[in-house]
């Protein structure tokens, strides 16, 4: 199956992680992951909000591309994970907004943020092993998409301010580098000249 993105969308695509993952990183190292006060939560929320979208054009790519193979199921995961991330994304926005932030109705969505991690890091692991992207961007996706295997315990057995280092650290090391990846060696996903 022939790629059906061309090497320039995955550039674009690939920054737009980037961009997206250096606000949710930027956030994190100045108001930290978890803040207390409206603002802090705010700025967390927005970061995370635009860092999501950033991992859409991610799933772009992979989808475009056939990262996670041709089968039914295989492509399945990538809407699923799209559905996930769109609950997440809407509850990030939301949660921003401080006169919604305790809306009772707004909680359920709240279990979608690590949801969708944990189905970025399934596709992480079943790029590794379909082996339809070579080089650096078949496996770092599964460094990138380790985010919430390695932070959430950090978080839950150092809490912050180590946990907000080891977390923004993360997002430097793997999704801000994965979108660095896509957007310099597009030809490694498969993406057409």
């Amino acid at each position: 199956m022939t790629a059906r993105i061309s090497a320039r969308s995955t550039r674009a695509l690939g920054l737009a992680l980037t961009a997206g993952t250096l606000s949710w990183a930027a956030a994190i190292f100045t108001v930290g992951n978890n803040p207390t006060d409206s603002l802090g939560l705010t700025v967390t929320d927005v970061g995370g909000g635009l860092f999501q979208l950033g991992l859409f054009a991610l799933l772009a790519v992979q989808l475009r591309t056939s990262a996670t193979g041709t089968t039914k199921v295989a492509r399945g995961m990538l809407y699923v994970e799209h559905v996930l991330l769109t609950i997440a994304t809407v509850w990030s926005f939301l949660h921003a907004i401080p006169s919604l932030r305790d809306a009772a109705w707004l909680v359920p969505m709240d279990i979608f943020w690590p949801l969708s991690m944990l189905g970025m890091f399934v596709i992480g692991l079943k790029i590794l092993f379909t082996r339809r992207w070579r080089g650096a961007a078949r496996f770092w996706p599964t460094v990138a998409e380790s985010w919430a295997v390695v932070t959430v315990p950090t978080f839950a057995i150092l809490g912050s301010p180590i946990a907000d280092y080891v977390g923004g650290s993360h997002l430097l090391i793997g999704y801000a580098a994965l979108g660095a990846i896509l957007a310099f060696r597009p030809e490694l996903t498969g993406a057409r000249a």
